[in-house]
């Protein structure tokens, strides 16, 4: 049977969706003996080095990018790229191992943010549910991260750092969404992700550099060396040239929906891999917040 393009594109989302919530889970947190900052800027840089191997004639595309163009991809570059990378990266190192699943879907809560930046910069109008049914998924969050506790701000200050974190990067990933359909309407999938690491190189490149984080390349060992070529080969830019593949063929919802199989696949690879699991007030925070998500993009 024939695929049509929209299954093409929904297919391709959720099968970037799974690898990013098995980098999540698996193999970021691997590295987290070294710097944020230089990790991310490690993430991007090695794999925009090897696509200049094969995708070199992109830089022909510079000729026709327009000033508008070069605001957008810094834009993609700078939210998807360095803030919410860092964001969540740096989330998943306070938590050393432990709910990583959570991190990981809170930080799913971007649908909220591109919706709310869609309505300020495209203005798109907000349906009247969406106050209610993003009131649902906040709350539900809050029971997905602490249970019916209240947190303690001496114990529980890694978990709610981490969590903060994690919805600062909902923020930048879902802003960085926004920008990227606008990317997608001029450009073909390579040459929006090709410079979209470049880009992000380039900023992450002045931030380990104002920060002194270059040092970094000493202590890091043959270990982190292979997860960070498996990282920026596979569920890095692989990941990432594969949803653009998808992005461009579905509607915004779909591509929001499809994305809901990365915090599932998380939890999955987080029960399998590190033997963690939610109490059954977190599964239950976990479904609502999901659902409230899907009623958000409809």
């Amino acid at each position: 049977m024939k695929l049509t393009e929209p299954i093409k594109g929904t297919i391709a989302i959720g099968m970037s969706a799974i690898m990013w919530g098995f980098d999540g889970v698996v193999l970021t947190p691997r590295l987290y003996n070294l710097d944020v900052g230089y990790v991310v800027f490690m993430l991007h840089m090695i794999p925009f080095l090897l696509m200049n191997l094969f995708l070199f004639r992109q830089y022909h595309e510079l000729k026709y990018f327009t000033k508008q163009d070069y605001i957008t991809f810094s834009l993609v570059a700078l939210f998807g790229g360095a803030i919410g990378t860092i964001a969540i990266v740096k989330a998943l190192f306070l938590v050393q191992f432990q709910q990583l699943s959570v991190v990981v879907l809170l930080q799913k809560l971007q649908p909220i943010f591109a919706i709310s930046l869609a309505a300020v910069l495209l203005k798109e109008k907000i349906k009247k549910n969406f106050v209610l049914w993003a009131s649902v998924a906040v709350v539900a969050s809050y029971f997905l991260t602490f249970g019916l506790r209240l947190p303690n701000i001496h114990t529980d200050k890694n978990t709610i750092d981490a969590s903060l974190l994690a919805v600062l990067a909902a923020f930048s990933f879902g802003s960085s969404t926004v920008f990227s359909k606008s990317l997608l309407k001029n450009h073909n999938f390579v040459t929006a992700t090709f410079f979209r690491y470049g880009f992000t190189a380039l900023f992450m490149l002045l931030y380990v550099l104002l920060f002194g984080q270059l040092g970094q390349l000493q202590v890091t060992t043959k270990f982190n060396w292979l997860f960070l070529i498996i990282i920026g080969l596979t569920t890095g830019s692989g990941a990432i040239f594969i949803y653009y593949y998808g992005l461009k063929r579905v509607r915004a919802m779909v591509a929001t929906i499809s994305e809901l199989l990365f915090p599932v696949s998380a939890i999955f690879f987080d029960y399998i891999v590190n033997g963690s699991y939610l109490s059954p007030v977190q599964y239950l925070a976990a479904v609502v917040m999901v659902f409230a998500l899907v009623k958000i993009t409809r």
